[in-house]
């Protein structure tokens, strides 16, 4: 029962299990006892979103990109940096280690909202949960 890495707010796959929020604020306008029922998480995991000022570095990368890609890809690999350190810090490597252990007995996925994984912080917890062994549904 793999894990899935997941757009917050798309229709759920069948067997997809647990969806976490990994993201820094819940969706807007929506009531909390509506979350699951329209797809965006079942439990909200904040640890893994980046910090307030690393999220703005990637939203500042992420404007960039469409005006200059390659300044773009240099602001982004500096909020990759800067966000694979608070992911080695005690608290948030112990959850990626319990998110990969049990993706080997449970059905569960994590997510964000933002539309493309590539310049989401997901894709940077699509490459620790990998770098712990991990088993993840690759729907590419």
């Amino acid at each position: 029962m793999p894990l899935r890495i997941v757009r917050l707010g798309s229709p759920r796959a069948p067997d997809e299990g647990t969806r976490i929020g990994t993201v820094r604020r819940p969706p807007r306008g929506v009531p909390k006892s509506e979350f699951a029922s329209q797809d965006w998480y079942d439990v909200w995991l904040p640890l893994l979103s980046p910090q307030p000022d690393t999220m703005h570095m990637a939203q500042q990368a992420q404007q960039l990109v469409a005006r200059d890609p390659e300044a773009g890809q240099k602001a982004w690999q500096q909020f990759l940096k800067a966000f694979r350190k608070e992911l080695a810090a005690p608290d948030a490597s112990r959850t990626l280690d319990l998110l990969a252990a049990l993706s080997q007995h449970s059905a569960l996925s994590v997510g964000c909202y933002c539309p493309d994984e590539a310049l989401c912080h997901r894709s940077q917890l699509r490459a620790e949960l990998v770098a712990r062994q991990a088993l993840i549904v690759d729907e590419t």
